[in-house]
């Protein structure tokens, strides 16, 4: 459950936000930080299939944070920060090129970021071996921290084995009550691109209905770069499932839901997990706005969307400064997870570990930001995203990871995605089934 503060805590959280602050600082790219600034490169995809699949509003919700902190006089209400923009491509040589040349040329004290599990997974291990900082906002893979014992790299985000894990655990409490059967009775496919994103969530998906005791009736992997998808599309058929789990990109995604309402596949219901599936006016606008409806994704919590009573006093207020500058930024239309992920695991360095960094150990060397991450110590309820901040430590088979992230389930309801699970954060309850009128839906 996420718990509420006493009045020391909450009196400690509002002095801390009136510390925060943010003016864009309009340096170019190539200018040396100048004495009291903050230089971070923040990595992320702004072109190729990756920009719309979440990794561009990953880039608006860190900038929108950036904005803010500066304009309130920086960080601890001094430090200023220079943003310094790098493009992964949606390329894995390229991202790798760009992290070094935001580390070894523009000299950024924090790379930030990163979408794709696919680069973060080598990028972690290049940055650690060069012990620079590496604060990951996005990417989820398990396989970027497990057995590493990296020192340098930390993420605030859940892991891809948490989202799989929690979509199977969904069903199987709803088996009864939606589908009339127990939920061993159930028939389940697994699909999934097979990078490091996509194979981790799978495995979340198969190890959690293995412990319940479900039958998967198909596990197969397919390249998120495939231009045809109708063989996999086949196989579903021949499987007959009652639930389908997909975790994919955002081409592969569209492809896939094109061919399979073409070849005739027929669920009652549909589980994404992130990425493509959470973008959801993209997917309004490539699928059709009435054929998402009931579709499902797994990821942490868009901010907007969550109880403010269930938070810390002071983060709902950030919730809504995220929501008001996106608003007049990018205007109206569903704000994705991927946005707060941007502002909200950011905003965690920002506001908790650099001011410890400069106030404990003297700076933001990466050894002094890296100590500072090790004592975070956020309850639930503290951050946007509703989870709290507790870094594993070094020889954890998982060190940098925060302990007490999580994600939720998604589903739209007419027209809107809505917390649905767990049922302690819904405010709606779900549908879980698909909608007769989708083209998807097993009549």
């Amino acid at each position: 459950m996420i718990r509420r503060p006493t009045l020391h805590s909450a009196s400690l959280v509002c002095v801390a936000l009136m510390l925060l602050g943010a003016v864009w600082y309009a340096a170019p790219a190539t200018a040396q930080a100048p004495a009291g600034s903050i230089k971070i490169g923040l990595l992320y995809d702004h072109t190729g299939p990756f920009a719309e699949g979440g990794s561009l509003n990953c880039w608006r919700g860190a900038k929108m944070i950036i904005d803010y902190v500066n304009e309130h006089g920086g960080v601890a209400g001094r430090y200023k920060i220079i943003q310094v923009d790098g493009d992964s491509q949606s390329k894995g040589d390229i991202a790798l090129n760009e992290a070094e040349r935001l580390l070894n040329v523009e000299k950024v004290d924090v790379l930030a970021g990163i979408y794709s599990s696919a680069h973060a997974v080598p990028l972690a291990e290049r940055v650690d071996r060069e012990q620079k900082l590496l604060w990951i906002t996005t990417a989820i893979s398990s396989k970027v921290f497990d057995g590493r014992n990296l020192q340098y790299v930390f993420r605030p985000q859940p892991t891809g084995n948490q989202v799989g894990r929690l979509s199977v655990q969904y069903i199987a409490d709803y088996a009864q009550e939606k589908f009339g059967k127990l939920a061993k009775d159930l028939r389940l496919a697994i699909i999934y691109e097979d990078g490091p994103y996509g194979t981790d969530v799978a495995t979340g998906n198969e190890v959690k209905a293995g412990e319940l005791g479900l039958n998967v009736v198909l596990k197969e992997a397919y390249s998120a770069q495939a231009p045809d998808l109708s063989s996999l599309v086949t196989k579903l058929r021949a499987a007959r499932p009652d639930v389908l789990f997909h975790t994919g990109y955002n081409p592969d995604i569209v492809l896939f839901l094109r061919q399979a309402k073409e070849g005739g596949l027929r669920v009652r219901a549909y589980l994404g997990h992130g990425a493509g599936h959470s973008q959801l006016d993209k997917l309004k606008e490539t699928i059709g706005a009435g054929e998402v409806e009931g579709f499902h994704t797994v990821d942490p919590a868009p901010a907007q969307h969550l109880d403010p009573k269930g938070l810390r006093p002071g983060v709902w207020a950030m919730t809504e400064e995220m929501v008001r500058r996106y608003r007049k930024e990018y205007g109206q239309g569903e704000i994705a997870p991927h946005v707060s992920m941007g502002f909200n695991n950011l905003w965690i360095l920002l506001n908790d570990v650099l001011p410890r960094a400069i106030q404990k150990y003297g700076g933001w060397s990466p050894d002094a930001i890296a100590k500072a991450a090790r004592e975070a110590d956020i309850p639930d309820g503290g951050t946007m995203m509703g989870y709290g901040v507790k870094f594993y430590p070094p020889g954890h088979r998982f060190a940098g990871q925060n302990e007490r992230a999580f994600p939720v389930v998604d589903q739209v309801i007419h027209g809107e995605f809505q917390i649905v699970y767990p049922k302690y954060l819904t405010q709606v309850k779900p549908a879980v089934l698909l909608p007769r009128s989708s083209p998807l839906a097993a009549q």
